[in-house]
């Protein structure tokens, strides 16, 4: 006996309405078009971090903590880390920094933050973060002319605050390192065990 019209309808809304509610039980991934990330897209668990490549603290973190936590969660696929600019600490080093590190790509991102990261003593020491900086995009593969032309970048400048007042207004972050993980949000220098803990704790997608 063939179905009605109307019966066959009824039956697609409910397979509809189905999906919908299987899918409301699984938290949507927090990345965002312009993030910057690693780790497995099809890790359970988000780790945001926001932060500034001219702030002390990010760096100690950055040192200290980083190399094992990402050894332990993110290299195995367990978490997917987002890294979301801010301009606290030194902005004028901030900006050059993250400028260089959008300007290397997506594959040399991280390298270049590491790098800045690591040289924030000796770019201080130098009075300023053209040197330095300039070896870092040297080692990106980004020419003397690239380099400067991604630090006179108006349109880029731009697109960095923009990102840096959406953190700041949107998602309340009022200092770095701050870190979000399933919507708990953790400021200061987190240590794993502190990270693992929320880990742990929070949803599964």
């Amino acid at each position: 006996m063939k179905a009605s019209r109307t019966h066959r309808r009824e039956l697609v809304l409910a397979a509809l309405m189905m999906g919908l509610w299987a899918g409301a039980g699984r938290a949507a991934s927090p990345e965002r078009a312009d993030d910057m990330a690693l780790g497995s897209p099809k890790a359970p668990v988000t780790v945001i971090e926001y932060a500034s490549v001219g702030c002390p603290h990010c760096a100690i973190w950055e040192r200290d903590v980083f190399p094992t936590f990402r050894k332990l969660y993110i290299d195995p696929g367990k978490v997917r880390f987002v890294f979301r600019e801010m301009l606290n600490g030194d902005p004028a080093l901030a900006a050059a920094g993250f400028l260089t590190a959008r300007c290397a790509g997506p594959e040399k991102y991280f390298q270049v933050v590491d790098a800045v990261f690591a040289g924030q003593d000796q770019i201080a020491r130098e009075g300023g973060p053209t040197g330095a900086l300039a070896r870092i995009a040297k080692e990106a593969g980004l020419s003397e002319p690239r380099f400067t032309a991604c630090l006179e970048d108006k349109a880029g400048l731009a697109a960095l605050q923009a990102r840096v007042d959406r953190h700041e207004t949107r998602d309340k972050i009022t200092g770095t390192p701050t870190f979000v993980i399933g919507g708990r949000k953790l400021e200061g220098e987190q240590s794993v065990a502190e990270l693992g803990a929320a880990i742990a704790a929070a949803p599964r997608r």
